[in-house]
C-alpha cells in the first residue's frame, strides 16, 4: 500500500501519538540529566581525592622534613669536623679521617660575645696556602652575591695553589623555608663530597644558581638529588632519603653559633674574619690578595 493510501489517523491518534513522543523526549532527557549528574558528581568526588592526596603528600613531607634529627652522627668522606669541605687546585678536596660529631662536644657559647670572632681550624699554617673559610647558607642571597662577585678570584687563585677555600654550610636560615631546606641543601653537598668529592664545588655553584627564594619551600630532595646528577656525580638518592648527613649539619650549625657566628657568609683569611676591624672597609678580593702577597 503506497503512502498515499494509507488511511489518515484520527486527531485522537496523531494526539496519542505527539504525547506519547513527548514522554520519549521526556524520558531521554531524564535519562541524560541523571547521567550528567552521575558524570559531575563522580567528577567532584575524584577532584576531592586528588586534593586529599596532594595534601596528604605535603603533610608527610612536610613531616619528613620537619621530623627530630639526631644529636650524633657522621662526618662525610673529605669533610672535617667543623663541617668543612676544603677545596684544593682544580677538582681536589682535602682528605680527613672518619669521624663522628656529637652535639654534646660543641663548647658552651661565651656569656658575652667575642669582638673578634675565632673559627676552629681557621688559622693560618706556615709554609701552606692562604686559608679561606667560609660559613654559607644556600638560601642566603647575600652568599649567592659573594659567590657571584669573588667565586672567579678564589677559583683563580685556588687553581694557582695560592690558596685554599674551605665551604661550612650551615643550617642557619631554616626559618626562611617552609621545609629546613638550609639542612637540607648542605646535608645533600655533604653527600656529594662523600659520594664524589671532585664534584662537590660544582654541586656548590649549582645550588647556588638554583637558589630558591626565601619563605620558599625550597628544592625538593628529589630535586636536590637530581641537581647533584646533572652535576656528575653519583647517587646520593639513599643518602639523602636517610638523612645521613643532617646530625653533621646540625652539629656544625650549633658550632658555628658557639663561636660567634651570627650570619651568612661570614669569612675568615688565615683565621682573621673579614669585614671587620682593619678589613671593615677593604673588598674581600683585595683583603685577599693582601694575605697572599704577604705570604709570599
Amino acid at each position: 500500500m503506497s503512502p498515499a493510501n494509507e488511511p489518515r489517523q484520527s486527531k485522537a491518534e496523531r494526539t496519542a501519538a505527539a504525547r506519547e513522543k513527548a514522554r520519549e523526549i521526556r524520558e531521554a532527557q531524564l535519562k541524560k540529566d541523571k547521567r550528567n549528574k552521575l558524570l559531575i558528581g563522580w567528577g567532584i568526588v575524584a577532584a576531592v581525592v586528588a586534593i586529599i592526596v596532594v595534601v596528604a603528600l605535603v603533610v608527610t613531607s612536610n613531616i619528613k622534613n620537619n621530623a627530630p634529627v639526631a644529636d650524633s652522627g657522621p662526618a662525610p668522606a673529605n669533610g672535617n669536623v667543623h663541617g668543612g669541605v676544603t677545596l684544593l687546585a682544580n677538582t681536589e678536596v682535602a682528605k680527613t679521617d672518619a669521624a663522628t660529631v656529637k652535639l654534646s662536644d660543641v663548647p658552651a657559647a661565651p656569656a658575652t660575645p667575642p669582638a673578634d670572632l675565632k673559627a676552629p681550624g681557621a688559622d693560618a699554617e706556615a709554609g701552606k696556602p692562604v686559608k679561606v673559610v667560609l660559613y654559607i647558607d644556600f638560601i642566603c642571597p647575600v652568599c649567592k652575591n659573594f659567590e657571584a662577585q669573588y667565586n672567579d678570584t678564589l677559583t683563580k687563585l685556588r687553581n694557582d695553589g695560592k690558596i685554599t677555600v674551605e665551604y661550612r654550610p650551615l643550617g642557619f636560615l631554616d626559618t626562611r623555608s617552609t621545609t629546613n631546606y638550609s639542612s637540607r641543601a648542605a646535608a645533600a653537598a655533604a653527600c656529594v663530597v662523600n659520594e664524589s668529592p671532585e664534584k662537590y664545588a660544582a654541586f656548590v655553584d649549582a645550588l647556588f644558581a638554583k637558589q630558591p627564594a626565601e619563605g620558599s619551600a625550597g628544592l625538593s630532595d628529589n630535586e636536590l638529588k637530581k641537581l647533584a646528577t646533572d652535576t656528575g656525580a653519583q647517587n646520593i638518592d639513599k643518602c639523602v632519603d636517610d638523612k645521613t648527613y643532617r646530625p653533621y649539619v646540625k652539629y656544625t650549625t650549633q658550632e658555628a653559633a658557639a663561636i660567634g657566628v651570627t650570619g651568612t657568609p661570614t669569612v675568615f683569611v688565615e683565621g682573621k674574619q673579614w669585614g671587620k676591624g682593619d678589613s671593615a672597609n677593604t673588598p674581600f678580593d683585595q683583603y685577599l690578595q693582601a694575605a697572599v702577597d704577604a705570604k709570599k
